[in-house]
């Protein structure tokens, strides 16, 4: 059986090509590598099938989906501040998108779809740990875009008959997430910003705080999504089910690495929430997911990576 990981050439996506590989299955990627990058795939040539396109495109999905069976639906233009930016390019590639590519999805016989959905839908509704149940309350376009993701994976399970299941991520991080983007997340541009001896700089005042999730939690909770026989049409939350602030989160890279960095202070970013912890109890009872890798050992692993790399490099 052959499958499709749109956005394969991103950070997460790249990890779940090599997953479904070691697993011996045919994967094909699609990827308009605006953000994806033919790095993170280079040493999969020959290996796997690579199609330059677009989920904005139905002739794109249609090459695509020849022959597929499984789809990993990773493709997303990400972050919170970009969509204040330039919310129409975001409503584009992932709600549109992501209609685009069930339709077709349908229309091919493709059997399931897991969506990466996100933690940001949310926002700032009361209640900690984040629970299914409470009632999403999104700041961004970005979070919006992701409901509508996952409430269109819902309709389409109930109504059309394509299963789909969404896990909402919680902060993933891990090696080959790009440190250097104007929107990069918060670890990647951290390790840079230490190895490289510059200043950190923490929108806010840093007490806010997050579930850090590492990359294999999320390839595990993926592969779990593809096979379960539960949770068809639901979202699920995908983390660690602990939390951790931004200034702790220095402190334990100042450790690993060994340098204490400055730390600078800039106003906070419109549409963050300060607060964010998974409840995974749903995920574990209906997808059988427990985390593997938990915060400080993710860190040492993604740490000692971008070390790595930077020695051979001298970037990152």
């Amino acid at each position: 059986m052959r499958y499709l990981v749109t956005g394969g050439a991103g950070f997460i996506g790249s990890h779940l090509v090599r997953a479904l590989l070691e697993k011996g299955h045919e994967v094909r990627v699609l990827d308009n590598f605006s953000t994806g990058k033919e790095e993170n795939l280079a040493e999969l040539s020959g290996r796997i099938d690579v199609i330059r396109g677009d989920v904005r495109s139905f002739a794109d999905i249609e090459r695509a989906l020849e022959g597929v069976t499984f789809v990993f639906h990773q493709a997303a233009v990400g972050s919170v501040p970009r969509s204040i930016a330039d919310p129409f390019d975001t409503q584009t590639a992932n709600v549109n998108g992501t209609l685009n590519l069930l339709w077709k999805a349908k229309e091919f016989g493709v059997q399931r779809v897991v969506i990466a959905g996100s933690s940001s839908v949310y926002g700032d509704t009361p209640g900690m740990p984040r629970v299914e149940t409470l009632l999403p309350s999104p700041l961004s376009p970005y979070a919006l875009s992701k409901l509508s993701q996952e409430l269109f994976g819902k309709i389409f399970s109930k109504t059309f008959g394509l299963e789909t299941v969404t896990l909402r991520y919680f902060n993933i991080f891990g090696p080959r997430q790009d440190p250097r983007s104007e929107y990069a997340a918060v670890i990647p541009r951290f390790v840079r910003a230490i190895l490289k001896k510059d200043a950190v700089t923490i929108n806010g005042t840093g007490e806010q705080s997050r579930d850090f999730t590492f990359i294999d939690n999320v390839v595990q909770a993926n592969l779990l999504a593809m096979e379960t026989t539960r949770g068809i049409g639901e979202a699920v939350n995908i983390g660690c089910g602990s939390s951790f602030s931004i200034l702790e989160l220095v402190d334990h890279l100042s450790e690993i690495l060994g340098v204490r960095p400055e730390v600078r202070h800039l106003p906070p970013r419109a549409g963050d929430p300060m607060a964010s912890q998974a409840d995974i109890s749903k995920a574990r009872d209906l997808l059988g997911y427990s985390p593997k890798v938990y915060f400080r050992e993710g860190l040492e692993r993604t740490a000692r990576w971008f070390e790595e790399k930077f020695r051979r490099t001298g970037d990152l």
